[in-house]
């Protein structure tokens, strides 16, 4: 019996949470549903004959056809193809957008924890600092920087203004985890500072940081389309969500086609990202889990 209970591994934390999501309806539902997001943006324009940069003179304004799945625009061009590759620049953006902000909370808040004195001081204040900065106005003001393809200085711009509460609070589990008896071992046995915080501090605040990244990726598509929408976010000739919904805004009352196709693909993509969020934050702590 003790060999056999030695022989048997528990299982790894990993699993139990991947078990625990799956486990889960909503995380099955917004799983599945991003799956196919992506399969749709970056495998869907290889199903159609037009690009995004096509422009077909003899339809302009066309309704959804057997040439045209979701019609065209008034320029010619295929809305199935610029809908696709705004969704595809969308969820790069807002990815890209959500690594970055919840890498940089979790260095800045586990720094700003384990040191305390000036350290501390002067990440706190710089974290209250772009607090109270407003977002849009410098992101506006900075929004001819965003042309000509340097859509990955929109990204770094982006996650600027989306880790300063998270870092606050992993600042605070910081000092918690400062006490605890395996991190002054480590300190004891001469283990460096910078060592402890990136070996131990921060994988052990890795259930926030997946849930905080995953909430962060809705944020930040969100935000990209609300800027992209008044145009200080991507720049033509390049599309995204909220330079489409822009466009389509105009024509929606006599050609729905132009705005409803990517308005819905917007709300099912966040819906998705907010679902999994939920299922992932349940199955990290299944004490937080609703009652049915």
């Amino acid at each position: 019996m003790t060999a056999l209970l030695v022989g048997r591994r528990a299982p790894s934390r990993l699993r139990v949470v991947a078990w625990r999501f799956f486990q889960s309806t909503q995380g099955r539902i917004g799983f599945a549903v991003l799956v196919l997001l992506f399969l749709l943006a970056f495998a869907g324009p290889l199903l159609s004959p037009w690009s995004y940069t096509d422009k077909d003179f003899t339809a302009f304004l066309s309704p959804p056809s057997a040439e045209h799945w979701f019609g065209t625009l008034q320029t010619g061009a295929d809305v199935y193809a610029v809908t696709l590759r705004g969704m595809r620049k969308s969820l790069i953006v807002g990815l890209l957008a959500a690594l970055v902000s919840t890498a940089l909370a979790a260095v800045v808040g586990a720094f700003a924890g384990y040191f305390p004195g000036w350290t501390d001081r002067t990440l706190t204040w710089g974290a209250d600092l772009l607090l109270v900065l407003p977002a849009f106005l410098i992101l506006a003001v900075m929004s001819p920087l965003f042309g000509a393809g340097q859509w990955v200085l929109f990204v770094i711009m982006l996650a600027l203004f989306l880790w300063m509460v998270t870092s606050k609070i992993v600042r605070g589990m910081t000092i918690s985890l400062k006490q605890r008896e395996f991190i002054q071992a480590a300190r004891f046995m001469g283990v460096s500072p910078v060592r402890i915080i990136f070996r131990h501090i921060i994988p052990n605040l890795s259930s926030l940081l997946i849930v905080d990244a995953t909430l962060n990726v809705s944020a930040a598509i969100l935000t990209e389309t609300s800027l992209s929408y008044f145009g200080f976010g991507i720049q033509p000739p390049d599309v995204s969500f909220g330079t489409l919904i822009a466009d389509g805004s105009r024509t929606a009352l006599y050609a729905p086609w132009t705005f409803w196709f990517v308005a819905g693909l917007l709300v099912v993509t966040v819906l998705a990202v907010n679902l999994i969020g939920d299922a992932l934050r349940d199955a990290f702590d299944p004490a937080s889990r609703r009652p049915r």
